[in-house]
């Protein structure tokens, strides 16, 4: 293929990561042991797609950077996977700061919640909102994101509380998806709340005879999430929701363990959810039975670090052989865009090695969302989704939590930033 017109050629590089080095391939069960790092490496892409990666000699043998509609010399450099968001609320409406500063005051989150704050307050202000508004704020957000690393994101419904909202919140994402380089990824939460004047089991059935078969119709959302917490829904409320979901045709995520013990944990094992999202209360049953069904514990250091809460814990889930995915929670009580200074608090806080926390926030978080193609790895066939940092180890994400250590992003084999 000598002479072959690419895409991209990334050259050079210090440091190259690829992805997991456990040899596993996509096929079968990745880990979160060291990473596999080429030194004087290079990439190539065609058509979106990693063509090759390898010592920089052999790859610009094969593709020469003068044919490439893109060279970009990474001497000194290190070269990573984009980062992968696996749990964020980006749509939304409204300003929920001074909230910051009742917390600071010592008053709770679930008091700001029976106060009619939290989500509620967000839930108001979003169902007010034009879609052309919750579009513009969402692409503003998408390009923080991507200037701080992140080619694909997940992005939640959930501030809309009634199927009319619900549905133009996943409309909205869907917008963003095809009009911003960032791959989205859409979930629907329309159990992330009980509405006002609402009975519990009134919303319930609401989200699982109307909300989820409209969803379902629609065709945007590919997950179904709840909020399986003390004061919000319980265990068979949120059961109900995510085999409805199931039903639909909506894979489940579950917030569980975020403030007390209240069996997310479980019941996301229990239904084979993709995910279960924060787990700072999760004991040692609930990290076997998570490891046995196959679900992706997904930590978010950030929201521990807003809240004042306490952190999870990594090396329990690490040491059972998990592969523990790192998201930013990004939403009106946790603003949080970057991934790379999620991977700081990883280590810092939540007992994570930088290698550990870039691969949670890369192949790991690429499982949470079921993301099998190679997302999160510079693997041949992999999307040609990296970021050229400005540092020549990977080390610096986390290490330097000032500002991204992030030169170029690339998407798709393009670099957009």
């Amino acid at each position: 293929m000598s002479g072959a017109s690419t895409t991209v050629v990334v050259a050079d590089a210090a440091e190259l990561v690829v992805g997991p080095a456990t040899g596993a391939s996509d096929d079968t069960e990745p880990g979160e042991g060291p990473l596999e790092v080429l030194e004087d490496a290079a990439f190539a892409a065609i058509d979106g797609e990693v063509a090759a990666v390898g010592p920089t000699n052999e790859v610009v043998r094969e593709y020469p950077p003068e044919n490439a509609d893109e060279a970009i010399d990474a001497s000194g450099k290190a070269v990573v996977p984009g980062f992968v968001d696996p749990h964020t609320h980006a749509v939304f409406a409204g300003d929920r700061s001074d909230e910051f500063e009742a917390r600071l005051r010592g008053k709770t989150y679930q008091e700001i919640l029976a106060d009619g704050g939290g989500i509620l307050r967000t839930v108001q202000a979003t169902r007010e909102a034009s879609d052309e508004e919750l579009l513009e704020t969402l692409l503003a957000h998408l390009d923080v994101m991507l200037a701080r690393g992140s080619t694909t994101v997940e992005v939640k419904s959930g501030y809309g509380l009634e199927t009319e909202t619900e549905l133009r919140l996943l409309e909205v994402i869907d917008r963003a998806d095809d009009e911003h380089p960032v791959d989205l990824v859409a979930t629907y939460l329309g159990a992330h709340a009980v509405p006002e004047s609402r009975d519990d089991e009134e919303y319930v059935d609401e989200v699982v005879e109307e909300h989820l078969p409209a969803v379902a119709d629609q065709g945007i959302a590919e997950f179904c999430d709840v909020f399986c917490e003390e004061g919000v829904f319980d265990v068979e409320a949120s059961r109900r929701v995510l085999e409805a979901g199931t039903a639909a045709g909506l894979t489940p995520k579950v917030h569980a363990e975020e403030f007390t013990r209240h069996g997310g944990a479980q019941l996301a094992a229990e239904v084979e959810a993709a995910s279960a999202d924060h787990l700072l209360y999760a004991t040692a049953e609930d990290v076997e039975a998570l490891v046995d069904a196959g679900t992706v514990p997904v930590l978010l250091p950030g929201t521990a670090f807003g809240l004042g809460e306490r952190y999870a814990d990594a090396r329990e889930f690490l040491e059972a052989g998990a592969p523990v995915a790192l998201a930013t929670d990004f939403n009106p009580n946790c603003h949080a865009r970057s991934m790379a200074f999620v991977q700081t608090l990883s280590c810092l806080e939540i007992g994570t090695t930088p290698a550990e926390a870039l691969l949670g926030a890369t192949r790991n978080a690429a499982l949470a969302v079921d993301r099998d193609d190679g997302t999160g790895t510079l693997r041949e066939g992999a999307p040609a989704d990296a970021l050229v940092l400005e540092v020549p180890s990977y080390v610096h994400v986390a290490y330097r939590f000032d500002t991204p250590a992030i030169e170029t992003v690339i998407k798709n084999g393009r670099q957009v930033w």
